[in-house]
């Protein structure tokens, strides 16, 4: 019996009402991610018209503060994965999974201490996508640098290429994950800038939003008017390892 036109109505609001619930667990060990109720998937393909990237302003972050890295956990599903039964405490919280760490940064010089959060830095030529000999690791037209899961290995190349040391290997069976974050057994991963927001039609990552102190500066690279690329133009920034001229997409201020 086919529905009416109200009842079909009626369907649709539903299903928009549950879009924008809380979290819940749709089958064992798979959980159903909460999004925003102005979001919308995207609709368009990625072009080069966008480039997303940060600025970081290192003053800003205070030390012992791990509110950036306890959001990105939360958001892709990290928190869910628990310290295997009697290993050592230092060594898993050495080997976990991380897309951000927290480092600091000592001058020899002055003796001054810097702490600053440090993810993949999505480089305009990724030395990770260079040496992947499956193509695994690639780079999207506007600049996030990601893995596909589906078709990576575990050779971790990509690991020993990159500068930053901003790539995780996962050694175990993963339980629990989310839905927008799969995540298994042999693969590699990294920081994406939250790329399953931005699909959906929002424009924050989920570090930025947690940073108590405003150290992170999210947005549109290309867009002049972007809030990132205005605090480009006011503050002087520096890239990581500048001399390997990869051009990132992650620029820090005051280190």
């Amino acid at each position: 019996m086919s529905m009416s036109k109200l009842e079909q109505q009626g369907r649709r609001e539903f299903l928009k009402t549950s879009a924008t619930a809380a979290a819940v667990t749709v089958a064992p060990g798979v959980m159903l991610h909460t999004m925003a109720a102005n979001a919308a998937p995207r609709s368009e393909a990625v072009t080069d018209k966008v480039r997303w990237g940060m600025l970081i302003d290192a003053n800003k972050c205070a030390d012992g503060c791990n509110d950036c890295v306890n959001a990105c956990d939360k958001e892709n599903g990290l928190d869910l994965v628990n310290m295997p039964e009697g290993a050592d405490e230092g060594l898993w919280e050495r080997q976990r999974p991380r897309w951000i760490r927290q480092v600091k940064l000592k001058d020899n010089l002055s003796g001054k201490v810097t702490n600053l959060p440090m993810m993949c830095q999505h480089c305009e030529k990724p030395p990770c996508v260079d040496v992947c000999p499956t193509g695994a690791s690639f780079r999207r037209a506007d600049g996030i640098v990601m893995v596909d899961r589906h078709i990576c290995i575990g050779c971790r190349y990509c690991m020993m290429a990159c500068p930053y040391k901003a790539r995780s290997f996962i050694h175990a069976e993963v339980a629990e994950k989310l839905t927008h974050a799969p995540r298994g057994k042999g693969c590699v991963e990294s920081c994406n800038l939250c790329v399953h927001r931005l699909d959906n039609g929002q424009a924050t990552t989920a570090c930025q939003e947690a940073c108590q102190h405003q150290a992170i500066v999210f947005g549109d690279l290309n867009d002049p008017d972007s809030a990132v690329t205005q605090a480009l133009k006011k503050y002087p920034s520096v890239q990581i390892r500048a001399d390997l001229k990869l051009n990132t997409g992650v620029r820090y201020s005051n280190i």
